[in-house]
């Protein structure tokens, strides 16, 4: 009995064991079940955390974007490279005929110095060529008759001078006396005329190597005809001598373009060993004369101006011609040294910022030499770089961005 009593003992006392066991269990089973909810709810808010980094990414994302294009060039590195900008305004623009042409001496500012006398020519100086600046009444050469088949022809005017000089002054008393006739005395009068002016005339030339010859005016030899050690005859040209005061501009305009030279006016011009354009309208220029006919030989009609030499312009010299007509007004252009070329297509720089700048593509149109359309991509207001624009264009390539810069916008 008492044995039968412990055992039921032991059975009851495991029996609560294992009541109190699950009841552990449950609790830390919902202690864990409430653990798990407080991580999901945390879980809630760190998710939201997340979506608020990525919604801050995005911002910047989008300002970085905004300011992709932007070129950083700082003052300093404008001052340095002397940058310069120009506001952009609509204004009057010329159309343009694009040509060819030529620098040419003026009329009536040319003096061509011809031998007095047939002989050898020897120029004063060796160095006298082309280009070289001479005075009014130095010597250009002389030219010398000695040793000729014909003789010295110096000697030979003397000797015809004087000669009839006696048959002048023979002739003055036979006429008194009546034993020739007035006829005979006038004939024998004009033989000593003819005889003295050109005595005269060599005379004040005269030297012991030969006749002078000198320039009547203050120039530049524009040419030599002949070459030193040459013969020449009486009236052959020796030299060239240009005054260079004024110079003619002659474009040669294709024929279709014959209907708009009525509206030319003015014009500009780039020599070819000059990169500066010189503008007619501040060179007192004028225009002489539109060609209303082509040459024989040529397709081409002249159109020829008149202007001041500056002293830089070379006769002779060729050039690229920009004939003017009438303006338009409201036309958008920009210095041509503001724009930049890649592939074909043409850009301009503008300033943003005081120092942040953007590229910008644009149209172009036609050109004076000086200044070209602009069709499209500007407006007014834009602010575009005219002196600098090769350098920003190397920063944007380069990337340039100094630390600790920042914009407000």
């Amino acid at each position: 009995m008492k044995q039968y009593t412990f055992i039921l003992f032991i059975v009851a006392a495991f029996a609560n064991g294992c009541q109190s066991g699950e009841h552990h269990h449950t609790e830390a089973s919902h202690s864990h079940h409430d653990h798990a909810d407080k991580d999901a709810h945390e879980g809630h808010d760190h998710s939201t955390g997340h979506d608020s980094h990525a919604e801050a990414s995005h911002d910047h994302a989008e300002a970085s974007h905004e300011h992709a294009d932007e070129i950083v060039f700082t003052e300093a590195q404008a001052k340095a490279v002397g940058l310069e900008t120009e506001e952009v305004r609509p204004g009057a623009f010329s159309q343009v005929i694009k040509t060819g042409g030529q620098i040419r001496a003026s009329q009536g500012n040319e003096s061509a110095i011809a031998a007095t006398v047939s002989g050898i020519v020897s120029f004063a100086e060796a160095s006298l060529t082309e280009g070289a600046p001479i005075k009014a009444g130095e010597t250009v050469a002389v030219i010398s008759s000695k040793n000729m088949a014909d003789g010295d022809l110096q000697v030979k005017i003397q000797t015809e001078y004087e000669t009839a000089l006696k048959a002048y002054q023979r002739a003055e008393t036979l006429v008194k006396d009546k034993i020739i006739s007035a006829k005979d005395f006038e004939e024998t009068r004009l033989r000593y005329e003819t005889a003295r002016a050109a005595y005269e005339a060599q005379s004040s030339r005269r030297t012991a190597e030969g006749v002078r010859l000198t320039s009547p005016v203050k120039g530049y030899v524009k040419n030599c005809p002949v070459g030193q050690g040459e013969y020449v005859v009486a009236g052959q040209t020796v030299a060239v001598i240009t005054q260079n005061k004024r110079l003619q501009l002659r474009a040669e305009v294709p024929e279709s373009h014959f209907k708009a030279l009525k509206n030319v006016n003015s014009a500009h011009f780039k020599l070819s060993y000059d990169e500066a354009v010189y503008k007619l309208s501040m060179m007192n220029g004028r225009l002489l004369s539109v060609g209303q006919t082509s040459g024989e030989s040529s397709y081409y009609i002249p159109v020829t101006f008149e202007f001041d030499n500056t002293g830089e312009i070379l006769p002779g010299a060729y050039c690229e011609v920009y004939l003017l007509t009438a303006p338009d007004e409201g036309v958008i252009s920009v210095p041509l040294q503001a724009v930049t070329e890649e592939q074909g297509l043409y850009f301009v720089y503008l300033r943003i910022e005081q120092d942040a700048y953007r590229k910008q593509e644009i149209n172009t149109g036609m050109s004076d030499g000086e200044r070209v359309q602009a069709l499209s991509g500007l407006q007014s207001g834009d602010r575009v770089v005219t002196k600098g624009a090769y350098q920003v264009k190397l920063a944007a390539n380069a990337g340039i961005i100094p630390e600790g810069h920042s914009h407000n916008h």
